[in-house]
Parts: structure tokens; C-alpha cells; sequence
């Protein structure tokens, strides 16, 4: 995941819990405090608060005896709402039920579900036990399953009968499971593909349209719920470490290669903390959370980050529907709000479209932005038509838990637009030389992003080669993540993303930054959304294309001339798009789990289209 634009205000983040106040000041950074405004782009987040040493499990004990009867998980779709004293005992019953089942520390459990109850009871009973929560994206094919589980020598999965794609019907997973296992038919589970795998338990959620009575290969979800669910005491001591591998994230990233990041309790735990305490988040909020619990942003940033501060989390619906996102909001008096650019877009175009009444969004504060940058039009949008008015922006990537720099809800909205704030306590950055990592730019310059802190992940599961690409210890021995993306520091520690490094459009030798085009573009009344990517060209090496999908019920129609005039006259000539491809407005761009447009599928696209437009012999 990479998610994307300071500090709290000087009275800091006050918490309620069992209806007592409690304040804690969220001190600046040690960059600014202590050495001024910065020379060179190394900055030091703040060393307050100290970091909880604890595991998951044992700090949602404290926020069970703190907020127990406050509501912690909201499922619309499935009409079922847990208070954290029942989140604590239906998670408790499944894990006694899942150790029943063969499940313990340190093994993997793969999790194929939809944002849901039984995703949220299932986190916990993880957590509590010490094995490996392994998120898997429902949109995932077999081959893809069984390269995640086989990858990590998974001992179990749990399923859902159904998975639920955002503007999709529904789809079986059985075909799935047929090629996973050998005969469903058998009463003992056997796959060649995946040999270690013991058992697979399944949610049914097809409301009878998946007939599974005939699978006995398959548990149910309910059996191994039920079994011991009148048992309603704690589960006894696991001997847990707070620096164990307890969550592997399959990274969605914008290339085709997904790698295992292993992350740690205590460093989920404490970016979920963190997290929270910028939102200025308090047991009285509630979080609409469409994002996907398979994903970073669904698990940390949504379920983490209110679950350590007694917050209610909201999920509309399995994987994201815009309406039902905003009827959640309307009717949960929801008081914060979670998305990319493409969510929120597609959230305002209702509301523009009058498919969803503008009112009863007054409750709503805050929330987080991310997946990639806010454009300036976006946010006043978000602030003007969903009183967002304090929406923090987030930036941060699987291997880093995943947020290492975020805004405050009180950050000028200039530094929400053009940064991504400063950095979360306990963090380091600096901006290298992509070319020779070990040299520190001078503030205000283009570089490589590189990170380090307790939020590091611990490897790549099994891929101890691709680990040591992008962890590299420095002459003092100190580890830091390269993140490969271009970003410069200000003075005064703010960080501005500038792109993917190897998204950089190079035409001519000058270095072309596609959000500079993207941002410019998305301000035309007429484009709905846009992606800008490099092409390669005979004259420059490399030009600009954008794709770009139409704004629907817009007050006007679009040309390719109408879009490089545009930009001709905002920007300048050498940034004007030689080649504009449109796309229909009910079209989406190929994105990530997160929402992140993969790119280099829109540039083979282009690449293609152009071929096909010159009539070049494939690989010409």
C-alpha cells in the first residue's frame, strides 16, 4: 500500500474513556523543536508518546475494561452491530474454537472475506492466539490464491461462499475451492497445491444461492464458532511478543510482483495508535470505513486506529458501494469518513447527480485521504459538500505498517494539498540520491523517500533477496525502507510526494512529474478523472499520454484539443499531452486493492492503442 496531505494543535488529543477526559499533548518534531528549520532532508518525528509495549491482544483488554459497552463494530450490510465487551467475547469463543481446530502461534491463516462482522471477530481471535493474519483480496483468482497460501506454507483458510466486488454480482468461490481441493466431497480435506493446508472454514453469505450441504471437506464457519462460545472467559495466556509476526499483507502496490510483508503487534499496534490520535479520535466518533479490511488502509488505519481509542467503526457494505458509503454516513451520524480520490469522487458525483440528498452530513469532521494525492479541487469539494473540513491526508506503504507521514486537523489546507504532512512519532526520514542512496539532499530537492523506525517491517516472508533491495543499513548500521518514491522536505519538515520514481516521464531529458498534468486537469469542468503516463516516442525518448474518463453529467463535453489547450495555457507547452485516449464515464482505471491506478497497465494500453493506430508490428 502507499496511501497519501502536520502536527495537532497545542492543546494537543484529549480522550474520554468510561466518560473521564484524559489529555495528552502531541509534541512537534524533534527536527523542528531541537535544530530549527532543517538544512538538509533529514527530519525526526516527535519522541512523545512513548511506544506501547504490549501485543494487540493484551491493549484491547484495556480498551474492552475501559470503553466495554461502547459500540465498536457497526456491519450495515449484515445488521449486526458489537459493543467492544462482545467483539472481546465472540472473538474469544472463536479462537478457542479455531485452537480446537489445529490453529496456534505463529501460523498462517489466510483470510478471504469481505469487510464484514465475522472479519472483524476473526482479526481479534487471531491476534489473541498469536498466529498470522493473512489478508487475501476476494477479487483474487485460484492460481493467485494458491500462490499466496503455498507462498507462506498457510495452515488454514477462511472463506467466504461468496465474494462481493465493488459494481460486480456476486461470485462463488467453490470453482475456487474445486481447484484448491482435490474432491470436496471427501469428509478429509487433501490439496496437492497446497500440502500444508489442514482446513478450510467457510462463511456462507449467499442468502441460498451457493448450495454447500454436498462439501464436507469444507467446516463451517458457524461450527467452529459455536463450539465453545458459552465458555466467556478470557483466553488463557498465549506467551505472546509484542515484536512477533502477527499480520503478512500481500502488497498491492503498481507492479505485477505482490510480496509478503511481515508486520509486527507492536508495530500495527502503535501506527493504529497513532494514527487515531491525529484524527483526534475519541470513543464518542464513529468511523465510516469503506476501504477493504484485506488492505492496510481497512485493518490499520480504519480498525486499528479505532479500536485503540474506543471509536465505533462502520462498514457499509462487503467492498465499496458509494451509496451505500453515504447512506451509512447519513443514518450512523457518522463523524469521519475514509477514502481514496476515486471513493470520493465517485461519493460527490451522487450528491452532484441528486441520487443522494447533500444533507446530514453535519456530523461529519474528519477522515482520512489516501492511495495517492488529494488534488486542491478535491479537497475543497470534500470540505464544502461533506463539511470534511478536518481531513487529514496519509502517506505510507505496506512495508512501513503502513503510515510514516500524516497531517493534523488543523494543518492550513495549503500544506493538505501540496504535502502529506510530517512524520509520526518515533519515525525517521531523509531524502536520498536515488542514485547513491547514502546521500542526504538539501531541503526543498527531489529525491528518493527513505524511512526508519519501529514501523519497519520485519522481511519479505521467504524473499530474503527482494528484502535487502529496499532495507539498507546505513554507515551507522541503522536500517531504512526505500520507498521508491520521489519526494522532497521543506524547512520545516513537511513532506511532499511528487510521484513514483519510475513513473517520471523523461522526455527530452527533463523530468516530466504526472500529478503536476494530473492535478491541472482534474480542475477542467469537464474530466471526471485522469492518469497521466510516459510513452515512448522516436523524437523525445518519452512523451506524455493521459487517459482521461469524462466527467458524467458535466456542464460540457471534452476533446483531445480541448485537453491540451487546457494545459497548455495553465502549465506549459512541453507538459501538453501528445496523446489523450478517452474512456467512458462509467469506465474505471485498472487500480490496486487500495485504489491506486496501476500505471503500467495504462502505459502497455497505450502502447498498444498506439500500435494499433500506426499499424507497427508487435514489439515495435
Amino acid at each position: 500500500m502507499r496511501t497519501s496531505s502536520g502536527l495537532l494543535g497545542r492543546f494537543g488529543s484529549a480522550r474520554i474513556l468510561r466518560g473521564c477526559w484524559t489529555k495528552r499533548k502531541i509534541p512537534q518534531p524533534e527536527s523542528v523543536l531541537k535544530r530549527g528549520l532543517l538544512t538538509e532532508s533529514y527530519a525526526r518525528g516527535p519522541s512523545e508518546p512513548p511506544l506501547i509495549e504490549s501485543t494487540v491482544g493484551d491493549h484491547f483488554a484495556k480498551i474492552v475494561a475501559e470503553c466495554g459497552d461502547r459500540t465498536a463494530v457497526i456491519s450495515r450490510h449484515q445488521n449486526d452491530r458489537a459493543t467492544y465487551a462482545s467483539l472481546d467475547t465472540r472473538s474469544n469463543a472463536l479462537a478457542r474454537g479455531l485452537q480446537s481446530a489445529g490453529v496456534g502461534k505463529g501460523q498462517r491463516v489466510g483470510v478471504m472475506l469481505g469487510n464484514s462482522m465475522e472479519y472483524a471477530v476473526t482479526t481479534y481471535a487471531l491476534f489473541k492466539l498469536g498466529a498470522i493474519l493473512v489478508p487475501i483480496n476476494p477479487s483474487f483468482n485460484a492460481s493467485q490464491v494458491v500462490s499466496a497460501l503455498s507462498h507462506l506454507e498457510s495452515s488454514h483458510l477462511i472463506i467466504s461462499a461468496e465474494s462481493n466486488l465493488p459494481r460486480k454480482e456476486p461470485r462463488s468461490n467453490i470453482p475456487l475451492l474445486k481447484h484448491l481441493v482435490e474432491d470436496l466431497s471427501k469428509p478429509k480435506l487433501e490439496s496437492a497445491l497446497v500440502p500444508t493446508l489442514q482446513q478450510v472454514i467457510l462463511i456462507d453469505n449467499s442468502a441460498g444461492r451457493v448450495d454447500v450441504s454436498a462439501y464436507n471437506s469444507l467446516t463451517p464457519y458457524s461450527a467452529i464458532n459455536s463450539q465453545l462460545a458459552a465458555d466467556k472467559q478470557a483466553l488463557p495466556s498465549q506467551s505472546l511478543s509484542s515484536n512477533e509476526i502477527v499480520n503478512i499483507q500481500f502488497t498491492s502496490g503498481t507492479t505485477a510482483m505482490p510480496k509478503a510483508a511481515c508486520l509486527s503487534h507492536r508495530s500495527i499496534l502503535n501506527n493504529g495508535s497513532q494514527i487515531g490520535d491525529r484524527m483526534l479520535l475519541t470513543p464518542n466518533d464513529v468511523v465510516c470505513c469503506p476501504p477493504p479490511l484485506f488492505h492496510c488502509f481497512g485493518c490499520i488505519l480504519g480498525y486499528m486506529a479505532t479500536a485503540t481509542h474506543g471509536s465505533a467503526i462502520v462498514f457499509p457494505t462487503e467492498s465499496f458501494n458509494a451509496r451505500a458509503a453515504l447512506q451509512a454516513v447519513q443514518e450512523e451520524k457518522c463523524t469521519a469518513l475514509y477514502g481514496v480520490p476515486t471513493m470520493f469522487l465517485e461519493e460527490l458525483a451522487l450528491i452532484e447527480a441528486g441520487e443522494i440528498s447533500s444533507e446530514g452530513f453535519e456530523f461529519l469532521r474528519t477522515g482520512i485521504a489516501a492511495g495517492s494525492s488529494i488534488p486542491a479541487e478535491l479537497m475543497k469539494k470534500l470540505h464544502r459538500v461533506l463539511n470534511l473540513t478536518e481531513l487529514t491526508i496519509c502517506y505510507g506503504m505496506t512495508e512501513t505498517s503502513p503510515v510514516s507521514a500524516m497531517t493534523t486537523t488543523d494543518d492550513p489546507i495549503d500544506k493538505r494539498i501540496t504535502s502529506v504532512g510530517r512524520l509520526m512519532p518515533h519515525v525517521d526520514a531523509k531524502i536520498v540520491n536515488p542514485a547513491s542512496k547514502k546521500d542526504i539532499l538539501p531541503i526543498e530537492t527531489r529525491g528518493e523517500l527513505a524511512v526508519s523506525g519501529y514501523l519497519l517491517m520485519k522481511e519479505y516472508w521467504g524473499s530474503p533477496d527482494r528484502t535487502a533491495e529496499v532495507m539498507i543499513a546505513d554507515d551507522a548500521g541503522k536500517v531504512w525502507m526505500h520507498t521508491g518514491d520521489e519526494a522532497s522536505m521543506s524547512p520545516d519538515g513537511y513532506i511532499t510526494i511528487t510521484g513514483r520514481i519510475k513513473d517520471l516521464i523523461i522526455r527530452g531529458g527533463e523530468n516530466i512529474h504526472p500529478l503536476e498534468i494530473e492535478n491541472c486537469l482534474l480542475a477542467h469542468a469537464g474530466v471526471g478523472d485522469v492518469s497521466i503516463v510516459g510513452v515512448p516516442d522516436d523524437r523525445y525518448g518519452e512523451v506524455v499520454a493521459a487517459f482521461v474518463i469524462p466527467r458524467e453529467h458535466g456542464p460540457q463535453t471534452v476533446s483531445v484539443e480541448d485537453i491540451q489547450q487546457w494545459v497548455r495555457e495553465k502549465l506549459s507547452n512541453h507538459l501538453v499531452p501528445k496523446h489523450v485516449f478517452f474512456l467512458g464515464p462509467s469506465d474505471a482505471f485498472p487500480k490496486t486493492a487500495s485504489g491506486k491506478i496501476q500505471k503500467f497497465k495504462l502505459k502497455e494500453k497505450a502502447v498498444g492503442l498506439l500500435r494499433e493506430k500506426t499499424g507497427a508490428p508487435e514489439g515495435q
